[in-house]
């Protein structure tokens, strides 16, 4: 059995959809239904079991977990609201929650694949995004929780204390269907695109961070690179070892991301090629995210590629067709 916690959400139901592609339907989806509408994104989407989050805490905390053979687990489980300000709240999401999935997964001799994020580097500038200490400095308590579970984990690897696969993915900022339940912390291709519906235009920010308007750079990947980053690392689907071949090990911290920073005003493009063209209005920059935004970011993939993954990311024009194309085809 295949398990994905917050499989019901944005990455997590992507990620479910993409293993149905590949015939692997033997999976216990985790999450919690606080947003109702979340079920939407499972749609379609086979699996032979549903826990609430609390209830596998519980298990996997008590031994009690009746899965059977764990092939993998696919962590993508948390609190990803980047604005929280309630840290115990986002600690025990973020950081206790995934303590206990890796002492669960070592247990199980289960190789894991958990998702960090890209959030831990703050407003590094162009050249500092390794996933090095120096250049770990969170602007927010999300960024924290993840940075320290982080930490946490690469001290136990330091200890010898992970004996199987345990892959921790640094998500850059993540694009594609079934992100609509997200509300602010949609990508902004999402709201870009709702922009250009509901006003006939797209609003980016103005100059500011010190780019022009509508400069700010992001490292956009397509959430359907990250499904498949997690079964490359999990070893499952087009992934899983031949015949007579041995799993390999992976362990580690890495970037997931394209590897290439890419303006709004190229989202906008992107998107009217999609969608028509529109005019382009530059707004003033809110003032509630002073000091608590990412001016710039761009993965550097040379962990992932020292740890063995030479996958290529679909470049942003054909992710956000895809997107679309999907979105179409799921009536959404």
């Amino acid at each position: 059995m295949l398990i994905v916690t917050g499989g019901a959400g944005f990455i997590g139901s992507n990620l479910v959809h993409e293993l149905n592609a590949h015939g692997l339907t033997d999976i216990l989806v985790v999450d919690n239904f606080a947003n109702v509408k979340k079920f939407q994104n499972l749609h379609g989407a086979r699996y032979v079991d549903y826990m609430d989050k609390r209830e596998f805490r519980r298990a996997i905390g008590d031994n009690a977990l009746a899965a059977g053979k764990i092939e993998a687990i696919l962590h993508q489980g948390a609190c990803s609201n980047t604005l929280e300000d309630d840290g115990v709240y986002m600690m025990d999401n973020n950081f206790q929650y995934t303590k206990e999935v890796l002492a669960f997964a070592i247990r199980q001799s289960a190789p894991l694949v958990y998702a960090s994020t890209a959030a831990v580097y703050g407003l590094s500038g162009p050249g500092h995004f390794t996933p090095t200490i120096e250049n770990e400095r969170p602007l927010n308590i999300y960024g924290y929780s993840k940075l320290v579970f982080d930490h946490y984990f690469r001290h136990q690897l330091a200890l010898d204390r992970v004996p199987m696969t345990a892959v921790g993915l640094r998500y850059f900022n993540v694009y594609g269907p079934r992100e609509q339940h997200k509300g602010r912390m949609a990508s902004v291709i999402h709201h870009f695109t709702k922009q250009m519906e509901e006003t006939g235009k797209v609003r980016l920010f103005a100059g500011t961070g010190g780019f022009g308007d509508g400069e700010q750079r992001r490292d956009f990947i397509y959430v359907h690179d990250l499904a498949q980053l997690n079964m490359f690392f999990a070893q499952i689907g087009p992934y899983a070892p031949k015949p007579g071949e041995a799993p390999k090990t992976y362990r580690g911290v890495v970037n997931a991301g394209s590897g290439v920073s890419r303006t709004f005003n190229d989202v906008a493009k992107a998107l009217m090629a999609v969608h028509g063209e529109v005019p382009i209005e530059y707004i003033p920059f809110p003032a509630d995210l002073e000091g608590r935004y990412q001016h710039f970011t761009e993965a550097d993939l040379t962990g992932l590629r020292q740890l063995g993954c030479n996958l290529e990311p679909t470049p942003l024009e054909e992710g956000i067709v895809e997107t679309y194309a999907t979105l179409n085809a799921i009536g959404d």
